[in-house]
């Protein structure tokens, strides 16, 4: 019994040692991964704020890549033949279109969660051919000439339409703590838009520019102090005006709402 006992207790000294290392190793490890992945989400106080980025993107198909609330305002002949009430059109189709564009911005070092930021975009979402319904009201007046009242849908051919867009002073909300920052950003935007025609007999060219809202929601990972890259979801939304043409193309008030998709690299100086 002494020397079981003198063995077990041989035992016993040997293997608290290992089980003291092996416990040892696996706090040192865990404390490792802890402090690589801190690294990971760290961003260092350095990180410039000032920044400049390019995108490319598309614009979403569906119900709000359309002109919707289409008011038809003038017949385009004679000049001057504006209805009164407006009669109506139904909504237009717009084809998805790429998006191309830059922006460029500034956080401020004190309040480094909040920002403003200019950017610029182009698109030419393509009105598409199809049914279109237009409705005149009775008892409508024309300065200019006379319209019978009622409704009639006919094949309209398709138009080219470009949009540039102009946010001037979107306001920037992000979490700066990590290297993946969510934001958020909100401000006016200047919509300019042409419509070139394509039917042959009202060939000509419509424009508007108007003032409306740009809304984006989006994500910036920093892969370097400098580098980044970004993707983002935006809404734009305003209501344009074309006049009508001496060709006889139809004036009208149209809404533009699209939703796009959008991703890109920043350089942060």
């Amino acid at each position: 019994m002494g020397d079981i006992d003198e063995y077990s207790d041989g035992e016993e000294v040997v293997m608290k040692p290992r089980l003291e290392r092996r416990n040892g190793l696996g706090i040192e490890m865990q404390a490792v991964w802890f402090a690589v992945f801190l690294l990971f989400l760290s961003v260092s106080s350095a990180y410039s704020e000032m920044y400049i980025g390019g995108q490319v993107g598309t614009t979403f198909i569906g119900d709000n890549n359309k002109l919707a609330r289409v008011d038809l305002t003038d017949l385009g002949g004679p000049p001057g033949s504006t209805l009164s009430p407006r009669g109506s059109m139904s909504g237009r189709d717009l084809a998805s279109s790429p998006v191309w564009g830059g922006k460029i911005g500034y956080y401020f070092p004190r309040v480094s969660w909040f920002g403003v930021e200019l950017e610029a975009y182009y698109t030419t979402p393509h009105i598409e051919q199809g049914p279109t319904r237009v409705s005149i009201l009775p008892g409508t007046v024309v300065n200019g000439g006379v319209v019978a009242s009622g409704s009639v849908t006919n094949i309209f051919p398709g138009d080219y339409f470009r949009v540039i867009t102009i946010a001037p002073f979107n306001l920037m909300f992000r979490y700066d703590k990590a290297r993946f920052q969510p934001y958020v950003g909100v401000g006016p935007a200047i919509f300019l838009s042409r419509i070139n025609t394509t039917e042959v007999s009202f060939v000509g060219t419509q424009s508007s520019t108007t003032v409306g809202v740009n809304v984006k929601l989006g994500g910036e990972y920093f892969f370097t102090k400098h580098i980044s890259g970004y993707g983002e979801v935006r809404y734009n939304h305003t209501r344009f005006s074309f006049d009508a043409t001496d060709s006889g193309s139809f004036g009208f008030k149209a809404t533009y709402n699209p939703i796009i998709f959008s991703f890109g690299v920043s350089y942060h100086f």
